[in-house]
């Protein structure tokens, strides 16, 4: 398959060059017309971040939005961009397919274990984000029609977990008027010899005239590490592999019908975490084996359109399937000192539905209705392992295999609301949005029978050689979580001038409520150890923001600024029981967060564009009791996990090479705070600093780009992180392995070859 898509895709790209001259003409004009304009103006986006298509600069909210484009242009394959070019957002990276976005500092750690994510991300209709223990899929980011990343909560259309913020991924719709095709290569290399290969390709062809068309891509990337693990003995380890693509066929039988089918299908194999012991040196690593964070996504679509009278009705319904492996060496929880492991595989069904009803434009009131159903079930096998070196070294036996304990579970969430959203323009430049959003949340864990426990911890721990004895693990029904009620968003717009405009939103968010799997239990290692408490409610978070957007001098400059207050109260926190690292959630009393962001963008003179943009932000926990301090590890005045400043300059020149190429030098600056990895104190154990917290550093990259554009094909040649910088930027919270940190990746040099028909 990998190989048919990547094959259709290029070789029809290629084929493309041979088509009549009219035609290549006809196709060349409008993106002629589009960098003419650009030149003279910043341009004005579209995006549908309210469920409607809307000028950008009249949606009253924080958006960032970035075209394909934008994204060639800057290198921009998977998540690892997409956070330096938003301002306020930075991303928590422990390795490939293993991330949490922060947004406006709504988050007490980068990890995020057995919570909800505090940042909603969907590939168009699909939520794919999920709890911190869980991969989640680094999607390619080829061939999109736009990404939005949307700030501040998004709970009345977005639902559970866009507490901070939501990002969309959404992808090309076929065109049945015109035959099109392309192809990006890149080759780089990673420090001094890691090869980096990354390869898509694109081809839309019409099949009826107005009527029908199958648009296909394809990808693959190939990627060598540039971390050694000294346990494994493996050097450049953290190499990754990941190939994929999707066809959509587009069929318009009528004016007001179109009925789109959307098949996906991508695979993601890092071959070792990216997190690093600086004490063992620099770029290096330990674990017995290789930790993986593996996932394969495939996704099936069907959406309608149909357009009446006054309204376009809109159903998409999504069927997906995810396979993901979790495996991680655990020794770092007991020093190295006995082997311990996870190898945890898992598999998602998620079955999703959304049905909304928007108004045409152009009356005094707008309107969205909507409803929302959302059904996952996720497998998960754990399996906790010891090695056959270790087991024979002191003595253990009665194991069937090094797995000393083995047990499925299954847990099934649903989540289901109606939505809507209401705007009245009491005239052109005056308008008030109203927004709801009412619905259910639920989960409940489940335990098969079958499984088995044993006494390993303790017998190795304390060097009881031996038999072990092995306890049969009975099937269980955990309590179900559920949670029911509104959210809703507020806001008023007023436009000066018409291209100027300002708002000001009230808007909430939450996240569902959790049970702890192991709730009650006593440690086994530590029986004056904390008790695991019940769960955690849902969280509560109100936003306040007011903002503007607008243009000057003829379009040559643009400006995007808001300032917000967030007020989080019940927050979800997690934590782990130091004896026996135990994972459990609770809430605490409460945080706020208050700041402001910036975007600019400016044309000074002709064929220079200079981009900056920002966010300074100061949040910490304001309200805790010392029950809360104790059971979570929080002081009062304790920072969130996100930096005080954040922000990006670009410059860019074009400039006529000869006549038929135009070139391009751009030259980037990204710099991000420092910020704490978690919470400070162990938890149950008040006022004893955790062995685990520690600071990210401050840090500031360099890229570069120096392009040329042939008619159809052009040529780039880069270098990201320009000055080698390899400071610290994600702290993991927990003890559980022993690397906690994630470093920049080295330089790299490389050429990009596109070619777009």
């Amino acid at each position: 398959m990998r190989a048919i898509l990547l094959a259709s895709a290029c070789a029809v790209a290629t084929m493309a060059a041979w088509q009549p001259a009219e035609a290549q003409t006809a196709a060349a004009n409008p993106s002629d017309e589009r960098q003419d304009q650009e030149v003279t103006s910043v341009g004005e986006v579209i995006v549908t971040a309210t469920r409607r298509a809307e000028r950008l600069q009249d949606v009253p909210l924080s958006i960032t939005t970035l075209s394909q484009d934008e994204l060639t242009e800057k290198g921009i394959v998977g998540y690892e961009g997409l956070a330096t070019e938003t301002p306020g957002v930075i991303l928590n990276r422990a390795s490939a397919n293993f991330n949490n976005f922060t947004a406006r500092g709504i988050a007490t750690n980068g990890y995020n274990a057995n919570l909800q994510s505090t940042v909603a991300i969907y590939i168009d209709e699909l939520p794919i984000s999920s709890n911190g223990n869980s991969t989640i899929l680094d999607p390619s980011l080829y061939d999109v029609e736009r990404i939005e990343f949307l700030r501040g909560p998004q709970g009345t259309l977005f639902g559970s977990g866009s507490l901070a913020g939501a990002l969309r991924i959404l992808t090309h719709a076929p065109d049945p008027n015109a035959f099109e095709a392309s192809f990006l290569g890149d080759i780089g290399v990673t420090g001094s010899d890691s090869l980096r290969q990354r390869y898509n390709g694109m081809v839309n062809i019409p099949l009826v005239e107005d009527q029908l068309a199958l648009r296909v891509v394809g990808f693959s990337r190939d990627e060598e590490g540039y971390l050694n693990n000294i346990g494994t003995g493996v050097e450049n380890s953290n190499s990754l592999e990941s190939w994929g693509g999707r066809a959509t066929l587009l069929w318009e039988p009528t004016d007001r019908l179109s009925i789109q089918l959307r098949y996906s299908h991508e695979e993601s194999d890092p071959q070792d975490s990216s997190l690093v012991n600086p004490t063992l040196g620099e770029d290096t690593r330990r674990s017995d084996r290789p930790d993986r964070f593996s996932g394969v996504m495939t996704n099936y679509n069907v959406t309608f359109d149909y357009q009446f009278n006054g309204a376009n009705l809109t159903s998409s319904s999504t069927w997906s399937d995810y396979d993901a492996l979790f495996h991680v060496d655990l020794a770092g929880t007991f020093g190295q000192t006995i082997a311990f492991a996870l190898d945890a595989d898992a598999w998602d069904e998620t079955f999703v539905q959304e049905m909304r009803l928007v108004s045409d434009p152009g009356g005094r009131f707008d309107w969205v209705l909507g409803g929302f159903y959302f059904e996952r079930r996720r497998d998960v096998a754990f399996n906790y392992r010891s090695s056959p070196e270790f087991l024979a070294a002191r003595g253990i036996t009665g194991l069937p295999d090094e797995y000393y304990q083995r047990f499925n579970s299954y847990s099934i969430s649903h989540e289901q609301a109606l939505f809507g959203q209401l705007t009245y323009r009491f005239t052109d430049d005056f308008w008030v949005t109203g927004g709801l959003r009412y619905g259910s949340t639920d989960a409940q864990a489940f335990t098969e029978a079958g499984g088995y426990n044993s006494n390993y911890l303790v017998n190795a721990l304390f060097g009881i050689p031996g038999p072990l004895t092995i306890t049969p693990i009975a099937a269980a029904e955990g309590v179900k979580a559920e949670e029911t009620g509104p959210s809703y968003r507020a806001s008023v717009s007023w436009r000066p001038r018409p291209s100027l405009t300002t708002y000001a939103t009230v808007a909430t968010g939450f996240r569902g409520p959790i049970v702890n799997a192991r709730a009650g239990a006593v440690s086994v290692l530590d029986p004056t150890d904390l008790v695991i408490p019940y769960g955690a409610d849902s969280d509560e978070l109100i936003s306040y923001e007011v903002g503007l957007k607008g243009s000057w001098m003829n379009g040559r400059l643009a400006a995007n600024l808001a300032l917000y207050y967030i007020d989080w109260n019940d927050i979800q926190v997690q934590a782990n029981r130091v004896s026996d690292q135990v994972q459990f959630a609770t809430n605490i009393g409460g945080a706020y967060s208050r700041g402001i962001e910036f975007e600019l963008r400016a044309i000074p003179a002709e064929g220079w564009t200079v981009a900056l943009n920002g966010a300074l932000n100061d949040a910490e926990v304001d309200d805790l009791s010392p029950e809360e301090a104790a059971i979570s590890g929080a002081v009062l005045g304790a920072r969130l996990a996100g930096p005080r400043f954040s922000g990006s300059l670009l410059v860019n020149y074009n400039f006529d090479l000869f006549q038929s190429a135009e070139g391009n030098a751009s030259v980037s600056v990204i710099h991000v705070g420092d910020y704490p990895g978690s919470f400070p104190n162990v938890p149950g154990q008040p006022g004893v600093v955790s062995p685990t917290y520690d600071w990210t550093e401050e840090y500031t990259i360099v890229n570069a780009t120096l392009a040329a554009a042939f008619d159809r094909v052009t040529v780039a040649a880069y270098v990201e992180n320009l000055f080698d910088d390899r400071s610290i930027n994600y702290v993991h919270p927990e003890a559980f392995v022993d690397g906690k940190y994630g470093v920049n990746r080295p330089r790299t040099v490389g050429v990009r070859l596109g070619y777009a028909f």
